[in-house]
């Protein structure tokens, strides 16, 4: 079999060469459909909307978790091979790197030829906002916002995941992260149905953030950044976004490029404006090049904690290795000080390590 480091990894350059083919049966649409089907029937069952919300979500994770752990099981019932091959494919479905700096360069390459109404369009396939009047710097700004936030949510989040607890681990993130995406609204009819998908996704993704912004500071640093900046602005502005875990990233991001993101945003065709914190100095005026440069600083920050979760993983296979040997009993037998043979203590069970790739 094929150790989960190496699956992990196989996970990530998969994704990184095909992204996320619009014909491929993704999980993350399956499991978005699986809970909305499930919301009318919890609602008319129970008739206090947070309790039907929180047994929906408490379903769909658990479902999503032994779908995983299913496919894998009967695919190494089949063959051993098969098992990796499709523990393989389910993280690499977890991981959206490609995809998110995708649709990000699409929104650059449409500002760059001047064909605002493609960027409005393009950078609408990413946000919730309204982007129908956006200028140049607002395109930009939504675009520098998605990615920095989705550096946890598509990338780092299922790779820490991924590395604790294997496949089904990383789909277990991911059915989270959809409901939060599906039910985590404030606005009706989802305040009370989507409260606990929302506090679930702010639980999984609290350790995710807090890791993963002092990487995007060192990526700064490696990409000739703003690093100073970087750890300035997450310091000062981390705790000022609506999210309990955003605002991490956010904030690294806006330091590292010397910008400004938050500010006014508009939903549902005009009818909502919120006014969201502001994040970062406008060291610079938004233009199309910082969305490139958030890019990379994706990238950079996804390779840095891919090592880091590798080198974690083995590390803790190899101290949990250790401490199996040296708890294992001497089998020879001994002789007592007063000459009789003694009898080896009865031997501990055997501590094997759970493979993360086959189970929750």
């Amino acid at each position: 079999m094929i150790a989960l480091p190496y699956q992990i990894m196989a996970a990530v350059l998969l994704d990184l060469l095909i992204g996320d083919p619009r014909w491929f049966p993704h999980p993350v649409r399956l499991i978005g459909r699986f809970a909305m089907v499930l919301e009318r029937p919890a609602r008319a069952i129970f008739r206090w909307p947070r309790l039907a919300g929180f047994l929906t979500a408490l379903v769909v994770i658990a479902a999503a978790g032994f779908a995983a752990y299913g496919l894998i099981y009967l695919a190494g019932m089949w063959n051993p091979r098969a098992a990796d091959v499709v523990s393989i494919l389910l993280m690499y479905t977890c991981f959206a790197a490609r995809d998110l700096a995708g649709h990000a360069a699409a929104v650059f390459r449409a500002l760059a030829d001047d064909d605002l109404a493609e960027a409005r369009r393009r950078v609408g396939m990413m946000v919730g906002r309204d982007t129908q009047g956006l200028d140049k710097a607002g395109i930009t700004r939504a675009t520098v916002e998605s990615v920095a936030e989705n550096i946890v949510d598509g990338v780092t989040a299922p790779l820490l995941y991924a590395a604790v607890f294997g496949p089904v681990g990383a789909i277990v993130y991911k059915a989270i992260n959809t409901l939060d995406s599906t039910f985590g609204y404030k606005n009706s009819p989802y305040p009370e149905f989507g409260w606990a998908s929302a506090r679930i996704d702010d639980v999984a993704n609290y350790l995710p953030a807090r890791l993963t912004a002092p990487l995007i500071a060192i990526a700064a640093f490696l990409l000739r950044q703003r690093p100073g900046g970087a750890v300035r602005i997450l310091v000062r502005d981390r705790r000022k976004h609506d999210s309990p875990n955003a605002g991490y990233p956010e904030a690294a991001v806006a330091g590292a490029l010397g910008v400004q993101l938050g500010g006014t945003s508009s939903y549902f065709d005009g009818r909502v404006t919120v006014e969201k914190p502001r994040i970062g100095d406008p060291a610079a005026p938004l233009n199309r090049t910082h969305i490139r440069n958030a890019n990379r600083l994706m990238y950079l920050t996804a390779a840095l904690f891919l090592i880091a979760c590798v080198a974690g993983r083995v590390a803790g296979e190899r101290t949990w290795m250790w401490l199996a040997q040296s708890d294992a009993p001497i089998q020879d037998s001994h002789v007592k000080q007063n000459g009789e043979e003694g009898v080896p203590a009865r031997p501990l069970a055997a501590s094997h390590p759970v493979h993360k790739g086959g189970a929750p």
